[in-house]
């Protein structure tokens, strides 16, 4: 299985908006509006393009054997690097490669000490999070939804 982290400005725009829009990884972004069109999209890539722009560092799109996967990766949220995965369920088999990756470039190659994850309340099936080594370290609102912070230290 080849996977490859490109910009999300390189993919095609339509796995994107499939993706934002399947049921399934909806459950998990209380953030997401209820209808990912094309106007949503190109204001997301812009957005996650700043982040890059702003911070050196960014989300990107994972493109595996060819085809958009899903997107991820780290984004500052509060001056911190939060690591964010959202995969296509056809692909969740794959997040534990690209989660490894991510952290490898992470505490390697950005020399970050820590990273966090937010995750909703909702959010119930934590217990891999743990095994990876992340602890709770309280909670944070973004856009008036609140989100349980976990940080996995280097």
């Amino acid at each position: 299985m080849k996977i490859e982290f490109k910009r999300l400005s390189e993919v095609a725009r339509s796995g994107i908006i499939e993706l934002m829009n399947n049921q399934l990884v909806r459950r998990q972004m209380p953030l997401a509006p209820s209808n990912f069109n094309e106007i949503d999209c190109e204001r997301f890539i812009a957005a996650k393009e700043q982040l890059w722009t702003e911070h050196g560092y960014g989300p990107w799109a994972f493109v595996i054997d060819g085809r958009f996967g899903g997107w991820g990766g780290l984004q500052s949220e509060n001056g911190e690097a939060d690591l964010a995965l959202v995969l296509h369920p056809n692909y969740w088999g794959v997040g534990k490669k690209i989660y490894t990756e991510i952290v490898r470039r992470a505490f390697d190659e950005m020399r970050f000490e820590s990273l966090t994850v937010l995750l909703p309340p909702t959010r119930k099936k934590i217990k891999a999070l743990f095994k990876l080594g992340f602890k709770e370290d309280g909670e944070l609102r973004v856009d008036e939804e609140r989100f349980i912070r976990y940080r996995l230290k280097k």
